[in-house]
């Protein structure tokens, strides 16, 4: 497996994608996380369009992808029952998906991303038991609540390698 960057022709692939991660989600008892059309069509080509989306790619089929930006991130600007364990530079990823009988992606994107940079931000839904799994497993630390700009609340978290 290895990760390359996401171009327009990308798109509908991605959107399969995300459609299998909020399945993956929905028959884990999230039914709250990526519903109301999002991640859109319109959010993945912006994420294209700034070169900050990515594939998984196993030999020639697209079996994942995510987003990797350099922050700041806005919605990180207030941080809400704790605090961040630094200020400094950090990227964030968001929008992680996958086809649902593929293992192994999440290691595949933070080794990636590590690779990057030494100082990852994420955040979360409450009910993605998934994800905080993976995020635990992967020694990232619980930082406190961050709100989206919609107001929908997320578990934020930060692990600086």
């Amino acid at each position: 497996m290895h990760i390359k960057k996401s171009f327009e022709e990308d798109i509908d692939t991605i959107m399969s994608l995300i459609e299998s991660g909020r399945q993956i989600m929905r028959s884990d008892g999230n039914m709250n996380q990526w519903e109301k059309g999002y991640p859109s069509r319109s959010q993945i080509k912006l994420d294209v369009e700034r070169g900050v989306s990515y594939v998984c790619v196993e030999g020639n089929e697209k079996i994942g992808t995510f987003a990797f930006i350099p922050g700041p991130e806005p919605a990180y600007a207030k941080i809400y029952d704790g605090s961040w364990p630094n200020d400094n530079p950090y990227f964030v990823i968001h929008r992680i998906a996958s086809k649902a009988e593929v293992h192994g992606i999440f290691q595949l994107i933070m080794d990636y991303c590590f690779a990057r940079t030494n100082n990852i931000r994420i955040d979360t839904h409450r009910d993605n038991k998934i994800m905080q799994f993976l995020l635990k497993r992967y020694d990232f630390k619980y930082c406190g609540i961050v709100y989206l700009k919609n107001g929908d609340e997320r578990l934020a978290y930060q692990e600086k390698k």
